[in-house]
């Protein structure tokens, strides 16, 4: 087991200085095996929230500036210690390119932007997928010893053959556009051809399937596409007021080809009133109706 501590989060410039490495499986002579992940932990034991970046992570994403961090923020702070844990540990696979396809995130409290906390980051859950293999990362925030925040990102690394036959994720079913509810959210919003490179700048995630077009071809793309995370808050930024504690889970479905005209469908978050209630939400092509994300937020208590 490999854990690291931070005295802050690692710059992402810092990385970057060796994301070449992540071209190739590293560790070992480049021969690291893909039936299992580093056992590792990455922590910043306290972390400060940099109050510029958050204020422009709010102007690209829609959120209000009203004190507290969004539910998605710490989804995005998050990865610069993902990232460090891919260049640095014996990882089993390319870092470019790999596909970001379920985000889930739990805040039991609101969290104040001044607020000091402690995060960490491990490796989990390994398995097979019919396009390759999928593995998350899993990230906890607490205060003190309180956990006011988790979430879960998973990840797919596309080959043409998985290692297994066992164990396959299941396929996605067929999401169909639903009818505006008027009691709901509908919103119809461009997605500029610009969004990937500007959110790379506050997020810290210059995956090239975002950049260019030239760049998203070399992993199999047409254009570039659009960060799912952003899209994810894009729509919770739109949905707004929500309960002080909830669980916000995100699919992410067929990619967003920048530019593109994409249709907000969300059902009223004044439904949400006893733990355990949902509202479902998803984000359509305006011009084919067809799915780029589906999502559903749930009412949770507000303890851990």
């Amino acid at each position: 087991m490999s854990d690291k501590h931070y005295d802050a989060l690692p710059k992402a410039h810092t990385t970057y200085a060796n994301i070449v490495k992540s071209l190739l499986p590293i560790g070992n002579g480049g021969k690291v095996s893909r039936d299992q992940l580093p056992q590792s932990t990455y922590y910043v034991d306290d972390l400060h929230i940099d109050q510029e970046n958050l204020d422009d992570y709010r102007k690209i994403c829609g959120f209000a500036d009203d004190g507290k961090v969004p539910a998605t923020y710490f989804s995005v702070l998050s990865q610069t210690l993902q990232m460090n844990m891919m260049v640095k540990e014996p990882f089993p696979f390319a870092m470019l390119g790999l596909v970001h396809v379920d985000n889930s995130v739990t805040q039991y409290r609101p969290i104040g932007e001044r607020e000091t906390v402690a995060m960490s980051v491990t490796f989990d859950n390994l398995r097979d997928h019919a396009q390759g293999q999928q593995f998350d990362f899993v990230t906890i925030v607490k205060s003190e010893e309180e956990v006011i925040w988790e979430g879960t990102s998973t990840y797919l690394s596309r080959s043409k053959k998985p290692s297994s036959k066992d164990k396959k994720s299941a396929p996605r079913p067929v999401m169909v556009k639903p009818e505006v509810n008027e009691e709901g959210v509908h919103s119809i919003f461009e997605v500029p051809e610009d969004i990937g490179r500007r959110y790379a700048f506050v997020s810290g995630d210059f995956n090239l399937i975002h950049l260019h077009p030239l760049s998203a071809r070399a992993f199999g793309f047409p254009k570039a596409i659009a960060h799912g995370m952003w899209s994810k808050a894009k729509c919770l930024a739109l949905m707004g007021d929500l309960p002080d504690a909830y669980t916000i889970d995100v699919s992410f479905k067929l990619p967003i080809f920048l530019p593109a005209e994409v249709e907000l469908i969300a059902e009223p978050v004044a439904q949400l009133t006893n733990v355990d209630d949902t509202c479902e939400f998803g984000l359509y092509s305006s011009k084919n109706n067809k799915p780029h994300l589906a999502g559903v937020v749930t009412l949770k208590s507000d303890s851990k």
